[in-house]
């Protein structure tokens, strides 16, 4: 087994060649910490990132959880933090497995994040709890309640990969056998420039510590492109509806909510029970939530709600140059 170095903690984070994974990366890089970043891509910018890079299988092969088991015992990781989607559900799959190694799955309530591995049973508990802010939505291919356009989501998918914006029943036709088992559809609600990302951080008894929240435009490969902090009205209404889902849906830890405006209303898009790709976004507005699992699940401080800068942000793609260690 490796010896810790001088620093507090030692965090794995996976995905770490991805948009969460190197912004989860780059919140924890000023904190006493080191940093383990896994990829299944041995050409990637993750060392940039991370004090140390770990090559390791698919998510989905037989041999990833023994893999991950092995780099916990290897650097002694104090935490783990998913940075793919498909990190998330397979470590709440074997919860039980990761946990007898001591450390601590930076993961939510295993309830919360199996019901939002389905956004169909998502919304089933919504309109059963009639919550007035949810977005009517169907797995019948011949529904013909709806008003064109409408969006057809992927039951199963994260960020807004697969959404598809249909505008005439023509276009609907060459995806009816998929509505029900891989897609459903959803009513069409506001604007894209009134779309808003909202994280919050819960503590164990689902008592929301700290927020932010954003207005948001998507790039076409689904993540937050442009945010901008959201003003004190926006943010202030918003607070209510969380709490109300977190009475019902108990969160603990980073969590994220999607919501639309329509008039002077909001919209419930979805839940992702995780640190989301905003994550270095909201860190360079003072709310690092990478830091606050720290200082909560390693250390047992309290979280207090952080000052909010005001600006706004744009992502851009940047060049990382690696060059031959004969050149120096």
């Amino acid at each position: 087994m490796q010896l810790k170095s001088d620093n507090k903690y030692t965090i794995l984070v996976s995905g770490a060649s991805g948009i969460v994974g190197y912004g989860i990366l780059r919140s924890l890089c000023n904190y006493e910490c080191r940093t383990i970043g896994t990829t299944i891509y041995p050409e990637s910018p993750a060392e940039c990132f991370s004090d140390i890079v770990e090559i390791v299988p698919r998510t989905d092969d037989e041999h990833y959880i023994s893999c991950l088991i092995r780099l916990i015992d290897k650097y002694s990781i104090d935490m783990i933090i998913p940075g793919i989607e498909a990190d998330m559900k397979t470590w709440n799959m074997y919860r039980k497995e990761l946990e007898k190694t001591g450390v601590k799955l930076l993961l939510n309530n295993p309830d919360l994040v199996r019901l939002c591995s389905d956004k169909w049973l998502f919304y089933k508990e919504l309109e059963k709890q009639d919550f007035e802010f949810r977005i009517r939505t169907s797995i019948i291919s011949n529904d013909n309640s709806f008003s064109f356009p409408v969006i057809l989501k992927p039951r199963c998918g994260f960020g807004a990969r697969g959404i598809i914006k249909i505008d005439s029943s023509k276009e609907l036709e060459q995806y009816i056998l998929q509505i029900g088992k891989s897609l459903m559809i959803q009513e069409f609600v506001g604007s894209d420039e009134e779309e808003y990302t909202v994280s919050a951080f819960f503590d164990k008894h689902s008592n929301c510590n700290a927020l932010i929240m954003l207005r948001r435009k998507l790039s076409q490969s689904g993540f937050t492109e442009i945010a901008c902090v959201a003003d004190k009205e926006n943010t202030e209404s918003i607070v209510p509806l969380i709490e109300e889902l977190a009475q019902t849906f108990k969160p603990i830890g980073p969590t994220n909510f999607q919501f639309r405006k329509v008039g002077d209303t909001w919209k419930l898009l979805e839940i992702n029970p995780r640190i989301s790709s905003s994550c270095s976004i909201r860190t360079a507005f003072g709310y690092n939530e990478c830091h606050m699992a720290v200082k909560y699940f390693l250390e047992g401080k309290e979280i207090k709600q952080p000052e909010i800068i005001k600006g706004r942000a744009v992502r851009y793609i940047e060049d990382y140059i690696f060059y031959d260690s004969n050149n120096i």
